[in-house]
């Protein structure tokens, strides 16, 4: 290691304390996504509550360990936590806390948003077009410095980068459990541009944990695997359906599939390893899998470890869609939570209460159908069973008054449940209507079909079986 990187090491080093008395009151404060979320700086911060006023925490997808912050100041009485894409941990927070809220945003725009800020709240930087900089201090776990002085990101590039170099100052809390992965673009930052460096507790990473596909999984994803085709270049989101899409990938014989995804999931492992993804046909970046961020399993993880095969972007990289578009045969595969009759997508609530977000969803589906060659294709089960054990439909009339549109209509492509796939593009109301009530579950396609009569979007041209 250079003596000036070693020097310049131990002049940094501070406690998670020392670090986190750089915290004055009002202050704006990133953490890292994902794994890359801090654990002994949280800690040292929500120790503080006493000390502080009005201090804002930005983040996404809030993991295990529990965020300090939140739990010592429940009523939030000094802590507004701000969360960019509800988790399960999210959703229980703020039914049990204060100021607990989402934060909503386009991933891909993200790297915008640190490099202009919000600079509607002043007239003056508005004019210029420069961001006022709201944001005091980012704080996220990294690989520990190596021998030119870097700290790796590891699982979570994401807009780590301009996250660090944006804000005010930088604190880095090193990890020895995350792995070091290669870039790609902006996956590591160097000693001399961070503030304080934490030597942390070394925590276990988050593991997602492991859902067994259901059949109706199976029939779904089996649905999308007839689309595929040999080069196709395949983006997977999160959940069980993907996963197993992608053991059924491993085990067809298509070939020289390409990897492109905003989360890396184990399916990607298994396809890498079957020989199914080879990446030889892409356009950018041949030969390897471009992601953002990864959630798994341990296996994931210590596969991502100095991996020549896998490429750690920035999201602006991964997910905008005028870098998507460029992409050829690219196959957007994400999930919904309910679609309307007029084939409107909700992502990411329940009524008023908010159950995800939207991250990169949008980003991929209209740059997959920009793409030459690309197709989107959003999934969903054609029913949910409640807890109380009534069964409802996933293909609704309409949308419950709170709910959130993440597509509007005229964004979407394909939509697959157990029942089929239809493409809506193009699709009057009425034709939209039929398609949809053609996959929803036939326990319900009556009463679809009468409330599209009383909504004037029907007009039967095929008897629906």
């Amino acid at each position: 290691m250079n003596k000036d990187f070693h020097q310049m090491y131990k002049e940094k080093l501070r406690t998670a304390e020392e670090a986190m008395k750089i915290v004055k009151s009002g202050a704006w404060i990133d953490y890292a996504m994902f794994n890359g979320k801090p654990v002994a700086c949280d800690a040292a911060l929500a120790a503080r509550k006493d000390e502080l006023k009005n201090i804002n925490i930005m983040g996404a997808v809030t993991i295990p360990p529990l965020p300090e912050v939140v739990m010592k100041d429940p009523m939030g009485e000094v802590f507004t936590y701000n969360d960019q894409h509800f988790s399960a941990l999210t959703r229980i927070f703020q039914e049990r806390c204060g100021n607990v809220f989402y934060q909503p945003t386009l991933y891909g725009e993200s790297e915008m948003y640190m490099k202009y800020g919000n600079y509607a709240e002043d007239p003056e930087a508005k004019k210029s077009k420069l961001g006022t900089n709201l944001r005091d201090l980012f704080v996220v776990q990294t690989t520990p410095m190596d021998k030119d002085g870097y700290f790796n990101w590891g699982l979570h590039n994401s807009c780590c980068y301009l996250m660090a170099t944006t804000a005010k100052n930088c604190i880095v809390e090193v990890n020895e459990n995350i792995p070091y992965c290669y870039g790609g673009n902006m996956e590591r930052i160097h000693i001399s541009q961070v503030t304080y460096v934490v030597e942390g507790e070394n925590p276990p990473l988050f593991e997602l944990p492991k859902i067994e596909a259901t059949d109706v999984d199976a029939k779904i994803a089996a649905n999308v695997l007839e689309y595929l085709q040999d080069g196709q270049c395949i983006q997977l989101g999160i959940g069980a359906m993907p996963n197993i899409l992608g053991k059924m990938i491993s085990e067809t014989d298509l070939k020289d599939l390409g990897g492109w995804t905003e989360m890396l999931v184990d399916a990607y492992m298994h396809m890498w390893e079957s020989g199914r993804l080879t990446g030889v046909k892409k356009i950018f970046d041949p030969g390897k899998i471009n992601y953002t961020f990864a959630l798994g399993g341990n296996e994931l993880y210590n596969w991502m470890n100095q991996n020549p095969a896998i490429a750690s972007c920035s999201v602006g990289y991964v997910n905008h869609p005028t870098q998507l578009c460029q992409i050829d045969n690219l196959i957007s595969i994400n999930q919904a939570l309910q679609v309307d009759l007029y084939g409107q997508v909700n992502a990411e609530s329940s009524g008023f209460k908010q159950v995800s977000g939207n991250g990169g969803m949008s980003d991929f589906v209209l740059g997959s159908y920009w793409s030459k060659g690309g197709r989107s294709f959003v999934c969903l089960p054609s029913t949910h069973t409640k807890k109380d054990g009534t069964v409802i439909s996933r293909i609704v009339p309409n949308f419950e008054i709170g709910s959130i549109t993440t597509l509007t209509r005229q964004m979407i492509n394909h939509v697959v449940t157990e029942y089929g796939v239809v493409s809506l593009k193009t699709c009057p109301t009425w034709y939209r209507a039929e398609k949809l009530i053609s996959i929803a579950h036939p326990d319900f396609r009556d009463d679809l079909i009468k409330a599209a009569e009383e909504r004037k979007i029907w007009r039967r041209t095929n008897k629906i079986e």
